[in-house]
């Protein structure tokens, strides 16, 4: 009969040593379960911060936006003026077909410049600014009811003048204003002192001048003086009649003009339906200029027409030249 062997009992030294490797075992697990919550953590917190921060940007953007906007809507009801007054008849709302206009058609969306007219107050250039859209702001020259809008204007890096010409009928006429019966010496002076007062100028476009722009010689005699001071005239084309493709044409330069007013009339909901007429007119030829002006509605319109404003290339006016 065979005799089993006796098993030798672990010792307590190997016991130890198994509990220790265990234990060591334990720890690296824990250890690595903590690293990776700690790191899982700091990269939550993270991200939390920046979307509390672009919240938090984009609130106070909301903010600046409704304080501007209250400003705009505080202003005395005796100053504000319908954009209507820049249109001498109403048909003109619609886009106008364009003479002669270089086509530029951006690599992938169509161009489209937004020009703000009537700007001189410094709560309107905030309104405008707080959109955050590129859009060119037109100033009016400095008067008693706008002192300060020249060095508004010289904040900017690109902005427009928008020059008062005498229209058919308008019981609001701006100081200064340009008439058709003005010689070539008032009016040239009259352009000097646009470019002594707003020195970085290159564009200018008409505020109202439907009788002055409908009067060939009075058209010849101002872009003789834009051109000798290196500025460019865009149309505003107030009126049909206007004689500003015929004597651009003769001093062989291209003939810009809006091709959409924007705020005609001051329902909120026209002015969006005027936003989606620029967009169409952008796509049909490749760019557009549509006109607004700083009103309340005009920029609530705007601020809600962002999404469908990302069917174009929202440029400034140089661009379109």
């Amino acid at each position: 009969m065979v005799k089993r062997k006796k098993s030798k009992p672990v010792s307590s030294s190997r016991i130890l040593k198994y509990i220790a490797w265990f234990l060591a075992f334990v720890i690296i697990i824990l250890s690595l379960l903590t690293t990776g919550y700690y790191f899982g953590y700091e990269n939550a917190k993270k991200e939390i911060f920046q979307e509390s921060k672009i919240e938090k940007t984009l609130l106070v953007q909301e903010r600046r936006l409704e304080k501007n906007m209250q400003e705009i809507l505080n202003i005395k009801t005796s100053n504000y003026i319908s954009a209507s007054h820049e249109l001498d008849d109403t048909p003109l709302a619609k886009a106008p077909k364009m003479l002669k206009r270089k086509v530029k058609i951006s690599p992938d969306k169509p161009m489209l410049a937004i020009i703000m007219d009537d700007v001189g107050t410094r709560s309107q250039v905030n309104a405008i600014k707080s959109l955050n859209f590129p859009l060119t702001m037109s100033f009016l020259p400095p008067s008693k009811a706008r002192p300060n809008s020249a060095k508004l204007a010289a904040k900017e890096q690109l902005y427009m003048v928008h020059l008062p010409l005498e229209a058919q009928s308008f019981s609001a006429e701006e100081p200064n204003t340009l008439r058709i019966t003005d010689s070539q010496e008032i009016i040239s002076r009259r352009i000097r002192e646009i470019k002594e007062q707003f020195p970085k100028v290159l564009y200018i476009n008409n505020h109202t001048g439907s009788k002055f722009t409908a009067d060939e010689l009075s058209v010849n005699r101002l872009i003789f003086a834009l051109n000798t001071n290196n500025i460019s005239f865009i149309d505003s084309r107030t009126t049909a009649q206007t004689k500003v493709p015929k004597v651009l044409e003769s001093f062989g330069l291209p003939y810009v003009a809006r091709d959409v007013f924007l705020d005609h009339h001051m329902d909120k909901e026209y002015i969006k339906n005027q936003i989606k007429k620029a967009i169409k007119v952008a796509k049909n030829h490749g760019s557009a200029i549509a006109i607004g002006h700083p009103h309340a509605n005009t920029i609530l319109a705007l601020n809600e027409s962002k999404e469908i404003l990302k069917e174009v290339n929202l440029v400034y006016i140089d661009k379109l030249r």
